[in-house]
């Protein structure tokens, strides 16, 4: 009788039933953080396109097009604009002037940030007073640098006021083509050795102790204990800052135009100034365009060949 009972056909259908609601709810619930991270991520995203991909874009088709000055007529060139830069000696000679500088200010900013980085992670009386003093220069805007050490290079100024004292000559900071850049990488390292000691710091302390007892048990020295210990732990740090800091360095505006202006003689035109210069001094805004792709391109090489080196030590 139970056989022919009109509920027992009725069970499986039931339970299919049931079965399909529940996969349909999970299918909701695995789709609901996607959304929820997709709206957390969608201002991100949308500030992405806007200002950086979409502008990526504009200025790569502008650099393909030339806009004559006298008819205002624009008109498709192709890589003619980057023909004329690689014909130009001013261009040339502002990428020489960045690649010396970078090559220069970039491992002089971290040297100093890795030793004040190990000095000031070490307990010492006044410790916590000199970690201020080299951290306090990030807290002042980069122009307000800029006319600062203006003023102190000045002929009259507080640099050669000292220099006399010592019976030295006074010294053209400014006005010399071979101390201009070397005046500009001071000014540059001044600022951001303590911002780049900042993470060094952070990776200091990430590093557990117990591994600098244990070596110091085994024997090893001081300068043993950084090689082998301090590197090997703190290499991620390192390849952040080197490349944040490669970049920052090929980016340098402000103080060029408040202090030597690209001069003398060229001495300190850097890239990024001589697109200001082709921009807004020429009017020629496609040629600058070509010369901001070719400066992207640049600054990616160096951030690549930086990072095969990392990987192949590691």
């Amino acid at each position: 009788m139970s056989d022919g009972h009109p509920s027992t056909g009725g069970v499986p259908g039931t339970s299919g039933g049931r079965s399909s609601s529940r996969g349909k709810r999970s299918g909701r619930v695995v789709g609901r953080p996607v959304l929820v991270s997709l709206a957390f991520l969608a201002p991100a995203l949308v500030a992405l396109l806007v200002l950086r991909l979409i502008p990526a874009v504009m200025a790569f088709a502008s650099s393909l097009s030339h806009t004559s000055l006298v008819t205002g007529e624009t008109a498709f060139v192709g890589l003619g604009n980057y023909a004329t830069l690689f014909a130009d000696p001013t261009f040339l000679q502002s990428v020489r002037v960045t690649l010396v500088f970078s090559l220069i200010v970039n491992p002089l900013q971290i040297a100093a940030a890795l030793a004040l980085a190990v000095l000031f992670t070490r307990r010492f009386a006044g410790v916590r007073f000199l970690r201020v003093l080299v951290i306090l220069p990030i807290a002042v805007p980069p122009a307000v640098s800029a006319a600062i050490w203006s003023v102190a290079y000045r002929p009259d100024g507080l640099l050669n006021s000292v220099l006399s004292v010592l019976g030295l000559p006074p010294q053209p900071f400014l006005t010399s083509p071979g101390q201009a850049l070397w005046s500009l990488i001071v000014l540059l390292s001044w600022i951001g050795v303590g911002y780049w000691m900042m993470f060094l710091i952070a990776g200091l302390q990430d590093i557990p102790t117990s591994l600098y007892e244990a070596a110091a048990i085994d024997g090893a020295s001081a300068w043993a204990r950084f090689w082998h210990v301090t590197l090997p732990l703190l290499r991620r740090p390192l390849a952040f800052v080197l490349v944040a800091d490669t970049v920052s360095n090929f980016l340098v505006f402000a103080p060029v135009q408040m202090l030597t202006n690209g001069g003398p003689q060229g001495s300190t035109n850097v890239t990024m100034f001589d697109i200001f210069t082709r921009a807004y001094s020429v009017g020629d805004l496609n040629l600058a365009q070509a010369e901001v792709m070719l400066l992207v391109l640049l600054v990616l090489a160096v951030v690549i060949v930086q990072f095969r080196l990392l990987r192949g030590r590691d």
